[in-house]
């Protein structure tokens, strides 16, 4: 495993992370997310990525559950804010009231005293971000949150909340959790010049699109019975890449992979991982051989000629433009 340093924090993760949005909680059992976390820690994965939303908290207990008895200060445990958790008004976004209660609502679940990183979910535009950043800064000041971070915020966004770190004495964000892969690269037009410059690293999430880069979805077949694309929970955010002309020119790469001697899995990922200012990527798992073949590929290095031969073929049905996004929430 290969670790990097988060952003310009001088906190190290593990170049795979474990996320379990869907799996945990909901898509496989208690027994089945220890086996899986089991096999994360065995191939020397040390960061962990949920939120409180997942499976409505369930996705917490089940991480605390199946990371039982390991030395909590050899793991970094990310969690995250901003999705409804209940009913009422003040049970959602990123108002001070719900900032910290639930940070301390997940720290229950987590069963632990502390969060490595604690990321805004998205960008609340009805609280003013002053009471936001002080809420977090008051977390870190408290010893409750070591690093504050962001999901899927805009450049501006980041900018801005920077701005205001930098005038009122707070801790900075130190990462932003995007989605980005071979097939989905808006990131790379304003998100990741600005974090570059601002050193801010990047934890991205769904670097394999949901599953269609590691070549089980074929043109003109049936959907794999089981798979994320007929799982009700999930099926939402990869509909739009299970297009003929997409999966035909990913069956392509799972040939370039092939004669590198990757898997189709293990070169996206790689591809990902070589992008300047990426930090993680973020990989789930229901089977443990899963979760162990992902890990494999922070130690793969790609050529450049293997590297433009897969943008290459994957150029045409790239998405760069941020408003095709399929946004059933929550995202991850």
């Amino acid at each position: 495993m290969q670790y990097r340093h988060l952003g310009q924090a001088g906190l190290k993760v593990s170049a795979i992370a474990y996320g379990n949005w869907i799996t945990h909680g909901s898509q496989i059992t208690f027994e089945e997310s220890r086996a899986c976390v089991e096999a994360a820690l065995d191939a020397g994965i040390t960061t962990f990525d949920t939120a409180d939303v997942y499976a409505g908290g369930a996705a917490e207990e089940a991480l605390a559950n199946a990371l039982e008895g390991v030395r909590r200060e050899s793991i970094e445990l990310f969690t995250k804010v901003y999705w409804p958790t209940g009913p009422g008004e003040n049970d959602r976004g990123l108002s001070r009231k719900h900032i910290m209660e639930s940070l301390h609502a997940s720290l229950t679940r987590l069963k632990t005293d502390y969060v490595d990183l604690y990321q805004a979910h998205r960008f609340d535009y009805e609280t003013p971000l002053e009471e936001t950043l002080r809420a977090f800064d008051d977390l870190v000041r408290q010893g409750k949150v070591l690093y504050v971070g962001v999901s899927e915020w805009r450049a501006e966004e980041i900018a801005r909340a920077l701005r205001i770190a930098d005038d009122m004495g707070f801790d900075r964000i130190v990462s932003n959790q995007p989605q980005y892969s071979l097939l989905w690269r808006v990131i790379e037009e304003d998100v990741l010049p600005m974090c570059d410059k601002e050193r801010i690293g990047q934890i991205v999430w769904s670097p394999l699109a949901q599953g269609v880069l590691t070549g089980k979805y074929r043109p003109n077949e049936p959907l794999p019975t089981g798979s994320r694309a007929t799982d009700p929970t999930g099926s939402g955010f990869i509909s739009g890449y299970l297009r003929p002309d997409v999966l035909a020119r990913v069956q392509q790469v799972s040939e370039l992979a092939r004669d590198a001697g990757m898997t189709a899995a293990q070169l996206s990922l790689a591809w990902v991982l070589k992008n300047r200012g990426v930090s993680a990527a973020i990989v789930g798992a229901s089977r443990p051989e899963q979760i162990t073949e992902s890990a494999q590929a922070a130690s793969m290095t790609l050529d450049s000629d293997l590297a433009s031969a897969v943008e290459e073929v994957l150029e045409p049905v790239v998405t760069r433009d941020p408003a095709l996004t399929q946004s059933p929430s929550p995202r991850p």
